[in-house]
This record gives structure tokens, sequence and C-alpha cells, in this order.
């Protein structure tokens, strides 16, 4: 029997792994780390479901709503609809498989957070992704027992054969034995998002090193809507990477401010009274960036109002993290924040169905463009990655058939390592054209400086450099502010010219954008 190969092991590629094998299809599990230390793990805040425990008369609708408003009017409406209905299927799920959301008095908990009108955030402390990652290792495995879903650990993702825009197969290497080998079949990509391309900026880890999205773009996969980083409000520098404050924190009542005269002045609360720190994520980081340029001043975060009950049975972990990281009591201080890298809403471009513009190729998660148009809720990460990876693996499942070669038409030999100096250089230039606040000057320098790095005999080196380009031109050509791309030189949304999904594809030696209707049939 034929296995769709997936590869990455996080949330989107359990959830693909468990759906192909509910369905009785087998799969083959492919990853460089075990789900133990996938990048899902470190999912903090919660998962969003309209459940409606907490008497505040949500739904799915409404869920909807706020995921399209908070993305700009740039997601698609119609995936982002099958997302939030089939939200609370998903946590009933997940509850089944094990996973001990926190509840009262019986009934799952939801908590506020950014950009959301109701509670709807379902959450385990801070350690949802744990709890999440921990029920789906589990019922994963009982599978792979079976030999249903076939795990293959320590085994890296080196390229795709592609013939006549259709997927073949994958080529992969044991970083054991450093044997490379080819697996015929569908493949579905859920190899997370691109921190590698910024090393000590980012609250992800940087073994996810970006190189899967740099290799698939040098083969002609199409990607959407790059420009889209997210930078997450409240983060601290910690060796090498930046620390996440869960926006749990915020959702509890912690607030944002600076000194002025010697006294907090909670500057989101003045500027947006309905909402307040709880503002999506752009306008909160912008907010952030903007007052301290102006004043000069550290922006802190004031946790003190908090009642014990909240953080004994919310955000224990948290102030554990805290206290052990920055020496600091959260209960009792205030904690110096700034933004920081978090998320990437671009990614490989798919549509409602998760097809790529490559037939038998599909992707899911945070590699994927897909539910959050220009600006990531809190919260729906972890149900756009489980939510899309069973979608799809029923994709996958429902067009699987047709012949495929026990060995590929050309060869493949592994990448030479990427250098510390390639990875520092690149990262200093992407800062400074995909900064919080952009524009067209300083875009332009990026993509210059980017042009003008000496060409490298390490060919994953100057498939980087194109990837990083194609962030770069995609910033560059949308003239517009929108959600997390905020233009200074164009700083009014443009719907007329740019209500579009941003497209770049690699073909013919040269990087091709194009602007395609949200909603477009991605498949070839």
């Amino acid at each position: 029997m034929e296995r769709i190969k997936i590869i990455g092991a996080g949330l989107a590629g359990l959830s693909a792994a468990v759906r192909l094998a509910e369905m009785g299809i087998h799969s083959t599990l492919i990853s460089i780390q075990p789900s133990e230390r996938a990048q899902s793990v470190m999912a903090e805040g919660g998962i969003n479901a309209a459940l409606n425990t907490m008497g505040e008369d949500d739904s799915p609708a409404q869920h909807a709503a706020d995921t399209l408003s908070a993305g700009v009017d740039l997601a698609d409406p119609a995936a982002v609809e099958d997302l939030a209905c089939h939200a609370p299927e998903i946590l009933s799920w997940l509850v089944n498989l094990g996973a001990p959301l926190s509840r009262r008095e019986g009934r799952i908990i939801q908590r506020n957070f950014g950009g959301q009108k109701k509670k709807r955030t379902a959450f385990a402390h801070s350690s949802t992704g744990k709890v999440l990652m921990t029920a789906l290792i589990d019922e994963c495995r009982k599978y792979e027992a079976s030999a249903v879903v076939h795990r293959l650990c320590h085994h890296e993702f080196l390229s795709l054969s592609i013939r006549e825009d259709h997927c073949e197969g994958v080529w992969v290497r044991d970083d054991y034995t450093g044997e490379t080998f080819f697996l015929p079949g569908p493949v579905i990509i859920a190899s997370g998002g691109i921190n590698g391309f910024f090393p000590g900026m980012t609250t992800g880890t940087t073994s996810n090193t970006g190189n899967a999205a740099a290799q698939l773009f040098s083969q002609g996969v199409a990607f959407g809507n790059l420009e889209f980083i997210q930078y997450h409000p409240t983060t601290v520098r910690i060796p090498e990477k930046r620390m996440l404050i869960s926006e749990a924190a915020r959702g509890e009542g912690g607030r944002l401010f600076i000194y002025r005269d010697g006294k907090p002045r909670y500057f989101m609360e003045e500027k947006y009274p309905e909402l307040g720190n709880l503002m999506p994520r752009d306008v909160v980081s912008r907010e952030m960036f903007t007052i301290s340029r102006e004043t000069g001043e550290q922006v802190w975060l004031d946790m003190r109002g908090l009642s014990k009950k909240a953080w004994k049975e919310r955000l224990e972990d948290l102030r554990e993290e805290i206290l052990y990281y920055m020496a600091i009591d959260p209960a009792k201080d205030p904690v110096p924040v700034s933004p920081g890298i978090h998320y990437f809403m671009g990614g490989i471009w798919v549509d409602r169905f998760h097809h790529t513009n490559i037939s038998n190729l599909y992707a899911a998660g945070e590699c994927a463009c897909q539910y959050h148009g220009a600006n990531r809720l809190g919260g729906n990460s972890t149900l756009g990655a489980i939510y899309g990876g069973r979608v799809a693996a029923q994709s996958a499942a429902a067009e699987l058939g047709g012949a495929f070669p026990n060995v590929p038409y050309e060869g493949c030999s592994p990448e030479k390592p990427v250098s510390a100096q390639h990875s520092f250089q690149l990262r200093d230039i992407l800062r400074d054209g995909l900064g919080i606040l952009r524009d067209e000057d300083g875009i332009r320098k990026a993509v210059e400086k980017t042009g003008a790095m000496p060409v490298s005999a390490n060919m994953m080196e100057e498939k980087r450099k194109s990837f990083a380009m194609a962030m770069l031109l995609s910033a560059l050509e949308r003239r517009e502010s929108r959600g997390a791309h905020t233009r200074a030189d164009y700083p009014q949304k443009d719907d007329e010219h740019f209500r579009r999904t941003t497209v770049v594809r690699y073909t013919d030696g040269a990087i091709r954008l194009s602007y395609e209707r949200i909603g477009t049939e991605v498949h070839p």
C-alpha cells in the first residue's frame, strides 16, 4: 500500500498522520527532531473555539468574523469559516484524546485573547502546546504500533522529485547514518515556520532553519504573503533567542505602560479604550515601537494586579519562567518587554483544501499561507495547524492513486551546511528591511544588499538568498499598510489594488511576483 509522506511532526504533521490512519491510509512521518521537541510544544496561550462556556453568547460566526477582521480582509473567508465551524469539534476530539484543558466545575475555561471580543481561548495554564502535542503523540503511537504510521525520526528533508508540476516523492537523509534515499508518493509539507532566517530575533526554535522553504521555492513551489511577519508584543531577550511572555498574561489583566514623570502611563488603554492591551498583535507591537521611538522610554508589562488565583491556576508556569530567566517576580514587579518575531503568516500558497500549485503536494501549519491573512489571532495557530493537517490529509487521501516510480529520474545530493556568517548577514539585511515599520528606501536597500551578497559555492546559501529576496520584493511591491505590513510611506490600506494574495514563484532562474484573488483554487 502506498504511503503518504509527511514532512514535519508537530501539530500539523501529527494531525495529518492521525487523520490518514483513521481513514485506514498509511503514512510515513518524517522529521529531524522527535515530536516532543517540535516547535508546537512551545505554544503557550491556548487554542480557539467558540464553545460559549463562559456565557457570552459566542458562536463560530463571531470567531470567523474576528479572524477575518484581525487579518484585515486578506484571509480566505470560506477557509476561515470552515476553520471556525470545525473548531468546537476539534476541541471535543482533543479532550477525548486526553488533553487536560483547564476546567472549572467540569467546564472548559476560556479566556480573552487579543483581537477577540469573546472569551474563546481554551488553555492548559500557559503550556497548551505541550498538552496538545502529548495527546496527539499518544494517539499517533497507537497507529505506529500497528504500522499504519511509519515514523522516520532524525531524518532530514532534502528535496522533492517534481516532473511537469507533479510531485513524485521526496528525498530524505538519515542524519545518524548519512544515508540518502528516495520515498515515492504524495507529500504533505508540515515543516513549520522560517525562524532560522532570523537567528536570535524569534521566539521560535531555529531548528526550523527555513532550508525546507528555500528548497521548495527553488523547485517552483509558489509562496504567498511572505511580507506578513508577526511581531509578538511581549518578548524578552535571552541567550540566542527571544522568550515569549504569553498573551495570556494580558488576557488575565496584564497592562502595558511607559513611565511618564515617574508614573505609569497605560498608553494602550488611553488610545484603545474598548480592547486596550488586547488589541490585535500587529497594533500593539506597532504602538510599542512608536511610543518607544518617540519617548526613548522602555515599555513595561505590569502584572502586579493579577489575582493570586490567576497566578496559581492559570499562569503559574509563566511566572516560573520569568523568575528563572530574568530573576523578576512578575507578581511583584513589572517586566521590561519589547516586540519579537513570533509567527509567519505567509508560506506555501494553498487553497482552502490545502492544495499547492504542484499536484500531489499539500501543505499545512505555519509553513502554509492559510487562515491568518495579514495578522494572526493568538490561539488560531494551534487550531489552524490541527485543522489544516486534517484537511490536507483528506485532500491527499481523496486524490491518492496512480503509479509512482520506485526510483527518481534524477539523483539528489545533500547540501553543505549554511555558514554562520551567511546566516547572520542575511538576518541583519532582513531585519532592516522587514521591521515593524517599513518604507521603500529601507526595503530597496535590503534588496540591493541581498543582491550584492557574494555568490556562494554552497547551493543552499544561494537558495536562501533567493527566498530572502522573495520576502523583500513582496514587501516592496505591497504599497499599502495592512496588518503586520506597515509602510510609513503608504500609511493607508488600499483595497482596490492590494486586497489580494501576494504570490511569488521561482521560474526560469527568476523571481516572479503576481497578485491573486483571495480564495483562488491553487491546484494546478
